[in-house]
């Protein structure tokens, strides 16, 4: 059976097109074809990531029976003739997919900017809205201290959102960081759930359809809103300059991420507090350094090597305190956060990696680095290396924590339910409730299946 042309399809309505896949062989089915109409299609990835999932692993003998349903379901699917988007939205479509040569390529940016922001509720759905609008997908929190995301879409399409975000003069000056984005992760975004892991379903970062905009109190939760590294923060150290510093045998290099994180790759000699949420880092510091819970100067405290590995030096008031501390974390913003309040603390040389170790990653040659192993990314390139290459860790969608390829040989792994890292943690009724999601997945592409919570019609 011959294919209609491109441009009809974008305009075709789902039934239609289900038939016409129906119609053709399987094995002949082209996935293409769907993943180009899914795009031009407002809010219609879920049940196009159904229909992909059937074409790529050619079980199309229900396809009518589907669409069907789909059509019955989802308002936006009519097996009426004419366009089954929204003309609000077309023009944009249309200008975005340009010639018919396949789909823009996409970029990754994560962003953050402290700010005093007591009106960020206001930026909610409007920010919301032009990112549906525009295709944009992510994660983005807004908190009274600023805003903090991560988005994924077309280089023009991102770019107008965080225009539109830095028209508001508190937030201009966004940190930011560009991440390539890979074959898989596109379709990921674009709802093609056959290649991609079951964390592809309604939780997926690089869904188009599906973006957060989040309120909440701090936009990196370190517990304290009263610490705020508007007032002050450490002092920003680039890249470039990074090895000379933490090479120095008076500084104390602290990595301030999470133990499932340091656990895959940190800078050489960094001491790892071993917390499990940023949230106790504050606790950490004061057993540390036995600093007091109330803001003040260092008190006495004995070599604790059994804490860290921390060499205190003697300040001239007779406290043991490192000379010099350096930090980092993925992309910045704990570092900020954390420096924020050392200083507060009583500490005195406080430095950060700027840009963070994803930064320092892409500016700095293997050959010249200090970072050993893997870098945790939170979206689903799982790790990254030099250069911003995604690395060879997975995810365990039990815990969300990474797994290498001996934690996939270990008895305790379980695809979706459990790994290594947490098969003793889980209660037998909590694997049991991952094994129904992952079966849920296994049969209809995504989480909930193809009602997702409605009574079936």
């Amino acid at each position: 059976m011959q294919s209609p042309p491109l441009r009809e399809c974008r305009r075709a309505p789902i039934a239609v097109l289900g038939m016409l896949l129906t119609q053709s062989h399987s094995k002949n089915a082209n996935p293409n074809l769907l993943y180009l109409t899914m795009r031009s299609t407002p809010g219609a990835s879920k049940p196009c990531s159904l229909i992909l999932n059937l074409v790529c692993n050619h079980t199309l003998s229900d396809t009518p029976n589907y669409f069907q349903r789909l059509s019955s379901t989802h308002k936006s699917f009519s097996t009426a003739p004419g366009p089954i988007y929204s003309s609000s939205s077309s023009e944009f479509r249309d200008s975005e997919l340009g010639d018919d040569s396949g789909p823009s390529s996409l970029v990754v940016v994560s962003f953050y900017k402290f700010a005093d922001f007591s009106d960020h509720a206001d930026l909610r759905k409007p920010l919301k809205d032009l990112c549906e609008k525009l295709c944009v997908s992510g994660g983005i929190i807004l908190a009274p201290e600023g805003i903090n995301g991560s988005i994924c879409g077309t280089r023009e399409s991102v770019e107008r959102v965080l225009d539109f975000i830095q028209s508001d003069n508190r937030l201009k000056g966004l940190r930011r960081i560009d991440s390539p984005v890979t074959p898989e992760d596109e379709a990921v975004h674009h709802g093609h759930t056959g290649c991609s892991p079951v964390g592809a379903g309604e939780d997926a970062p690089f869904r188009w359809d599906h973006v957060r905009v989040k309120l909440k109190k701090e936009i990196v939760s370190l517990g304290m809103p009263s610490v705020l590294p508007v007032e002050r923060v450490g002092r920003y150290v680039n890249p470039r300059d990074w090895n000379a510093l933490i090479s120095d045998a008076d500084t104390v290099v602290i990595d301030v991420r999470n133990t499932y994180e340091t656990r895959i790759g940190k800078f050489k000699g960094a001491v790892d507090p071993h917390t499990t949420a940023f949230r106790e880092f504050p606790s950490w510091v004061e057993n540390q350094f036995q600093v007091s819970a109330s803001d003040g100067l260092l008190s006495k405290v004995e070599d604790s090597p059994s804490k860290g590995g921390i060499e205190n030096q003697v300040d001239a008031h007779g406290h043991k305190m490192p000379t010099r501390v350096a930090m980092y974390c993925t992309g910045g913003i704990r570092c900020e956060k954390a420096s924020s309040y050392l200083l507060r603390k009583g500490f005195k040389e406080v430095y950060h990696l700027e840009g963070g170790i994803l930064k320092y990653l892409e500016e700095i040659p293997k050959s010249e680095s200090l970072w050993e192993g893997e870098c945790f990314v939170f979206d689903k390139r799982v790790s990254v290396e030099h250069g911003l290459v995604q690395g060879t860790h997975k995810l365990c969608y039990g815990c969300k924590q990474p797994v290498s390829d001996a934690d996939l040989e270990a008895p305790e792994w379980e695809n979706g339910v459990s790994c290594p890292h947490c098969f003793s943690s889980k209660s037998e009724e909590e694997k049991e409730r991952a094994r129904a999601r992952q079966r849920q997945f296994k049969t209809w592409g995504i989480i909930g299946g193809p009602d997702r919570g409605r009574q079936p019609t």
